[in-house]
């Protein structure tokens, strides 16, 4: 019996991309004006029609446009209907134009009648045909007389020579592509002849259309130079905090020295006043043998002056033995006080306030070092890429100094994975290799970790995806299910960019689908512990590709792969660790040896 796959991990449902994105509309204005104009007369509808291809006129337009056609058709998609349909108003269509002319009408100038003597009325219509504005009691003719009712009738206008041709005296109903202007009927037979001519109608909606592209393509502009807002001002933030924490570094370092240099004198005064004691003790201990020998000697000296004075000499002679005998004294020709502190004890001391005081100034000013590098790297690079051209950004030059040397770890790999002898190189095998199910086995999806980890710093490496058709890259954390169902997500302690089903996506909750210019050939994987960062970068378009940010992390975190199914042999080329190549460490190099 031939041995099933694993299944494919899921994303979460919750935070499918299948659901369409919701538009809002500003409560002020329902529509906007682009959207409420006939295309025929150019204006807000009057009493709107819905054709049954779904297109909307004004009722009046509609009926004189098919009254003049020989066909039936819909002015804009050209679809012919082999029945006239029968019109009815679109009541919801109306009342939205109606309101939208109601708002509109403060700030747009009224059109009186050219018609009206004395008291001139608000206009109804304007007429291209007559070139004469009318309002609703001398529009009559135009509404009841079958001859007028041929003729082009649009919403009132100040400026109707604008929409007639000023040598001809004829409606602008056609336009010239050729020439790029508005013609009547008798231009076209004059001087427009053979030219490419297309109802106005027609360009109109062709013009909106492209409008239409470059309204989005300005959209997009602005969300791109918003997103970009949005990175400096992370950027400012990160390099707020990066200040703090700089100056919280500086401000502990040096309250450590002065703390170091306080205990070290305190220590030495306690050492020199517990020598001064001592000595005190001993000058005490030896002026007290001293007085003792004095009183003994003083003793000795009286006996010794009254046998100088004794009459009786027999005595002097029987006591002489004695008296004349060296006293039991101490010779204190070489006995005296040491003044000096213990030289050593001080010497010792001394000697491991250096070693502190040095420890302290060394990490100090690596740290200050590093940042001059940084700056002067920074300097290099721009000046090496300005000459050739090319674009290289600091974000990514700055992380890969971080990289990391990563080899893939056998004992977390699922069974059907294929790896490398060098540990480098990870495939799926189609192949159940029975392995034994070892705690740190991944046993359910084709996952493989590998042997390094991080729970601090920060750390970098890189994988060439080239080949592949789906892939699942990142960080795990070490807790996270090896056994059961997994879904792809932060809060299972999963943070991927995956490619599947031709589709680049975020695994965030929801999952963001990204749209990228170019397929990845090479992805890096960046992790600042501290920020609570995870990015991802195509590496050789030099392209950020996506970000998690504000995580928080508790856990060490591994390099994360998989490789995916075989998909028949189309995915059959391994996930590559590539060796990252420190320019920063070449390029200082050079500069010191210069």
């Amino acid at each position: 019996m031939a041995e099933s796959s694993p299944p494919r991990l899921r994303r979460d449902r919750s935070n499918s991309m299948d659901v369409p994105p919701k538009f809002t509309r500003d409560s002020s204005n329902i529509l906007s004006e682009n959207q409420l104009l006939c295309l025929i007369c150019l204006d807000v509808f009057t009493d709107p029609v819905t054709t049954p291809c779904g297109h909307n006129f004004c009722r009046s337009c509609l009926t004189q446009h098919w009254d003049k056609s020989p066909q039936c058709h819909c002015p804009i998609c050209k679809e012919k209907f082999t029945k006239r349909p029968e019109l009815k108003i679109n009541t919801t269509l109306r009342e939205v134009a109606d309101h939208f002319k109601k708002k509109s009408e403060v700030d747009k100038p009224e059109v009186l009648c050219d018609v009206c003597n004395g008291m001139k009325q608000k206009a109804l219509k304007s007429c291209l045909d007559c070139g004469v504005t009318f309002c609703e009691s001398h529009l009559e003719l135009h509404i009841n007389v079958p001859k007028y009712k041929k003729h082009k009738l649009i919403n009132p206008v100040k400026n109707l020579e604008k929409y007639r041709c000023q040598k001809h005296e004829k409606p602008l109903e056609r336009f010239c592509r050729d020439d790029q202007i508005c013609v009547c009927q008798w231009c076209i037979e004059a001087d427009h002849k053979n030219h490419n001519i297309i109802p106005i109608e027609e360009e109109i909606n062709h013009k909106k259309t492209q409008l239409g592209q470059t309204q989005t393509e300005v959209q997009q502009m602005i969300q791109d130079r918003l997103k970009k807002i949005k990175e400096i001002n992370h950027s400012v933030e990160l390099s707020k905090k990066n200040t703090e924490k700089e100056k919280s570094d500086s401000i502990k370092t040096f309250t450590d020295l002065i703390h170091s240099i306080e205990k070290s004198q305190t220590e030495m005064l306690k050492m020199m006043e517990e020598k001064q004691k001592v000595v005190e003790n001993q000058a005490e201990r030896f002026i007290k043998d001293l007085e003792q020998e004095i009183t003994e000697l003083q003793r000795r000296e009286t006996k010794l002056e009254k046998l100088l004075n004794t009459e009786e000499h027999l005595n002097i002679l029987q006591v002489y033995p004695t008296i004349c005998s060296p006293p039991t004294t101490k010779n204190w020709t070489d006995i005296s006080i040491n003044t000096d502190p213990d030289v050593e004890t001080l010497r010792t001391s001394l000697s491991q306030l250096q070693k502190t005081l040095d420890e302290k100034l060394n990490k100090t000013l690596d740290e200050k070092l590093d940042k001059i590098l940084d700056e002067k790297l920074d300097k290099i690079l721009d000046e090496m890429f300005r000459e050739t051209g090319e674009k290289f950004p600091t974000e990514l030059k700055r992380i890969q100094q971080y990289a990391v040397d990563v080899t893939l770890d056998p004992d977390t790999a699922n069974p059907y994975l294929v790896l490398s002898d060098d540990g480098k190189q990870v495939t799926y095998g189609n192949t159940n290799h029975n392995l034994p199910d070892t705690p740190k086995r991944f046993s359910r999806y084709c996952i493989i970790l590998g042997k390094q980890s991080c729970s601090s710093g920060r750390f970098y490496y890189e994988v060439q995806v080239s080949g592949n058709t789906e892939w699942n890259l990142g960080v795990a954390r070490e807790s996270v299910n090896r056994k059961d169902e997994i879904i792809l997500r932060p809060q299972d302690g999963l943070w991927t960019v995956i490619l599947r089903n031709r589709e680049y996506k975020a695994c965030a909750d929801p999952s963001v689908l990204l749209s990228l210019k170019e397929k990845p050939q090479k992805v890096g994987v960046f992790v600042d512990y501290e920020e609570g960062l995870v990015s991802f970068y195509d590496v050789e378009n030099r392209v950020h590709i996506y970000s998690y940010t504000g995580q928080m992390f508790t856990e060490k975190l591994f390099p994360y792969f998989s490789p995916g199914n075989n998909d028949g042999g189309k995915n059959s080329a391994p996930l590559i660790i590539n060796p990252v190549i420190k320019i920063q460490s070449i390029l200082l190099i050079d500069e010191w040896e210069d």
